[in-house]
């Protein structure tokens, strides 16, 4: 479904991202590793449109290469990003953003079944649609903004720290959603630093360090991986990480 390669990133002289590639198959969940300053939100934005990778970048969906089209086209290909720090409409209520977020043409059809949706995974919203949304604790706000994006009818959905800043309980409710989605037919690219919950939900997962790809593999392998273990659980990073060489 989703291809990705040739994904480099300039901010001004520094680079962000050095030719990337990764791929997400339809109905799967796919993690990114790494610690902060890896270039994972930097990877996300750039398959979402939101920012303009160098000459020669490629995310392909379904074959056809997004680069280049304007931003929203992304969204009515079915590029949906849940971005850290939420991104939700503060002072407009909880069904208003929800509405919002079935805006794309595409989505307008299936609202109703898209708001059953997400109901049906975050019940709070439903006792909430009234509430302005500024006023929800951090975990519902959290609730919203994934079901906001789930209403623009997504083929991928995209979350870029899902859990930060979350309490552990909510952690684990949040966790358990986004296992529940990715039985849907919907895809899920999820950068996170939760690296024994996010492994737990995923099919595969990448690490990334320094703006580049260095280890990829099942979920289960990376799992029992001591390197992985050392780099991301506590401890340096060993020269498997630094090499992306993996058993």
């Amino acid at each position: 479904m989703l291809e990705v390669s040739a994904i480099s990133l300039h901010y001004g002289k520094h680079l962000a991202l050095d030719n990337v590639a990764l791929s997400v198959a339809d109905k799967e969940t796919v993690v990114v590793l790494g610690a902060n300053g890896a270039g994972k939100s930097s990877l996300l934005k750039a398959i979402a449109g939101m920012v303009r990778p160098n000459p020669g970048a490629r995310v392909n969906l379904d074959g056809v290469n997004l680069v280049g089209r304007p931003d929203h086209s992304f969204v009515e290909q079915g590029i949906a990003l849940v971005p850290e720090g939420r991104g939700i409409f503060g002072d407009l209520t909880v069904a208003e953003n929800l509405e919002l977020g079935a805006y794309p043409r595409h989505a307008r059809p299936h609202e109703a079944r898209q708001r059953a949706l997400v109901l049906d995974l975050f019940p709070r919203l439903g006792e909430r649609q009234q509430q302005i949304a500024r006023t929800m604790s951090g975990g519902e706000q959290q609730m919203l903004a994934i079901g906001r994006a789930l209403m623009s009818c997504p083929r991928l959905l995209m979350l870029d720290e899902p859990s930060l800043g979350l309490a552990p309980i909510v952690t684990t409710e949040l966790f358990a959603a986004l296992q529940r989605i990715g039985q849907t037919d919907i895809a899920l690219l999820v950068v996170e630093q939760n690296v024994k919950a996010s492994l737990g939900i995923a099919d595969r997962g990448y690490l990334m360090e320094a703006g580049r790809i260095v280890g990829t593999g099942s979920a289960a392998a990376l799992r029992s991986d001591a390197a992985v273990q050392q780099a991301f659980l506590g401890g340096a990073a060993p020269t498997a990480i630094s090499t992306g060489v993996f058993p």
